[in-house]
């Protein structure tokens, strides 16, 4: 397995499958010449030519209804946003007919498309560029929403959306661009609506994803080291489907659960899955459910505001330790 960048790893498989299947094309805005403010698009151009990576106007509602039209008509379109919050212009493509056509039009018109778009905070870009919008998405029946923390699953899981007969939101976050990690070669694919347990434990659950699984694997395994608290760690990958039977049965081995995102606390992933863990695992649970998220404001453009409002390790290990069993104390 290579060990690479979540970046390059998103890279290397849009080549892959544009290779693979000459319906998939990408667009978005400056992915071509510019190859991407990310650079995720880099050399896809020169490779692929204008037809199959292609630059539109500053228009998300327009491209993304375009972007449906084609899925129609039996082409994959790849979307890219340049950024999680400007989807906002493009809410009724995918909305009321990205999410719906294939379901309306009794099943007869799959709708074969991915967004992929890049969210989170920590870059210092302010209260409308550093948004969490994935629960938008993920309450929507009719989308897929998925949010990979690691370079193999970036590739296993935009393998699976860009084969997939659905429309998929793709969720990246700006963090982990640069993060590396092994990534198995070949035609690898990362099925849907399937959590991962990143590491077992035996004293409580953090349940995330995204950057925040990341981060909570890193805190479980320096508590582990230091000898201090046994912590499983459920990265759930896929947003919707959610894998409710990975969460309740982690929950009833450890008897205690901690929701960790980086988003608003109030009515968020985090609520859902609580609400799962109660209704499904009550009986085994020896403490109240937990949830770390962001305070609730505008994130500030102001580098210790940002950070004051942002979630973390800190946030964590403060829950983990307030929850943790006495006994290990």
């Amino acid at each position: 397995m290579a060990d690479i960048s979540f970046r390059q790893a998103l890279n290397d498989t849009l080549r892959e499958e544009l290779k693979r299947d000459e319906n998939v094309f990408l667009m978005g805005e400056e992915i071509g010449v510019f190859e991407g403010s990310y650079k995720i698009t880099a050399g896809l151009l020169k490779e692929f030519g204008a037809k199959r990576v292609v630059d539109t106007p500053i228009a998300e509602n327009g491209f993304v209804g375009m972007a449906v039209g084609a899925a129609m008509l039996g082409l994959r379109p790849v979307v890219e946003i340049m950024t999680f919050n400007f989807i906002a212009l493009a809410m009724d493509e995918i909305l009321n007919h990205a999410a719906k056509i294939h379901y309306m039009f009794g099943g007869q018109t799959p709708i074969p498309m991915v967004i992929r778009t890049p969210g989170g905070g920590g870059q210092q870009l302010s209260a409308t560029h550093s948004q969490n919008l994935e629960v938008w998405f993920a309450h929507i029946p009719g989308l897929h929403v998925v949010a990979p923390s690691n370079p193999a699953d970036a590739k296993g899981m935009l393998k699976t959306a860009i084969r997939n007969n659905n429309p998929v939101i793709f969720i990246e976050h700006l963090g982990l661009y640069n993060t590396k990690g092994s990534v198995p070669e070949g035609d690898y694919l990362v099925p849907f609506g399937k959590a991962k347990v990143t590491k077992e434990g035996s004293d409580l659950t953090v349940i995330s994803y995204s950057r925040m699984a990341s981060m909570a694997l890193d805190v479980a395994r320096r508590l582990e080291q230091e000898n201090k608290w046994s912590v499983e760690v459920v990265d759930l990958r896929s947003l919707r489907p959610l894998d409710k039977e990975t969460i309740v049965n982690s929950v009833k081995k450890t008897g205690r659960a901690i929701i960790f995102e980086e988003d608003w606390r109030s009515y968020g992933i985090g609520a859902e899955i609580a609400a799962t863990v109660q209704e499904e695992a009550f009986d085994y649970l020896d403490a109240p459910v937990k949830r770390v998220a962001n305070v609730e404001v505008p994130l500030p453009y102001s580098k210790p505001l940002e950070s004051a409002a942002l979630t973390g390790a800190k946030q964590l290990l403060d829950a983990i330790n307030e929850l943790a069993p006495r006994r290990r104390r």
